[in-house]
């Protein structure tokens, strides 16, 4: 029957059977396949990597004391939401061994969601709420096209905004704020 199909709740199948030219993730058991990111998108995800993992994986300038990882799939929650965000991070004694897995099934302790044009509502509406319900700690929020970085940390049960930054600030931003960030190292061209 045509309304059969409709019922059928999205599967790790599903997401596995996506052509790698998309991101797909499943949230309430519904399948959401995105464009891959454009490459503004990714060079803003992979230098905030480049400039978060010498000072917090390595503890060069820096703590140490995280695992950083791009682009993670995560399983969370008991009916699993299935995402992957641009950046997570979990702190060390939370994660003292990489899994050998496919995907972590433990929340992050931070997670960067950097926001195009056809990611910002999903991100906002639809993931946010499950990074809350899963405990992420800290959501950074960063727009590459209108150069801004939104911080927010878990209050209860939702984010509350800490700060914004724009353009070129220097910004030291929790939880990795024992090091100055530099925005403008983000947008360079």
């Amino acid at each position: 029957m045509p309304g059969d199909a409709a019922l059928k709740r999205a599967t790790y199948a599903d997401v596995i059977s996506q052509p790698e030219t998309v991101v797909a993730e499943v949230v309430h058991g519904v399948l959401h396949t995105l464009p891959r990111p454009r490459l503004r998108h990714a060079a803003a995800a992979s230098v905030l990597g480049e400039e978060l993992g010498p000072p917090f994986k390595r503890g060069r300038g820096g703590p140490g004391g995280w695992v950083i990882l791009d682009e993670p799939e995560l399983h969370l929650g008991s009916e699993p939401a299935i995402l992957v965000p641009d950046l997570a991070g979990w702190r060390r004694e939370r994660m003292p061994e990489m899994p050998d897995a496919p995907y972590a099934t433990l929340a992050p302790d931070w997670i960067c969601e950097v926001l195009s044009p056809s990611t910002e509502d999903f991100d906002r509406a639809e993931k946010l709420p499950i990074y809350a319900r899963e405990g992420v700690k800290h959501v950074w929020l960063l727009d590459p096209d209108v150069r801004t970085l939104e911080v927010l940390r878990l209050d209860g049960e939702t984010y509350r905004l800490i700060h914004t930054w724009r353009g070129d600030a220097g910004v030291r931003a929790e939880p990795f704020d024992a090091i100055e960030l530099e925005l403008a190292t983000l947008w360079a061209r």
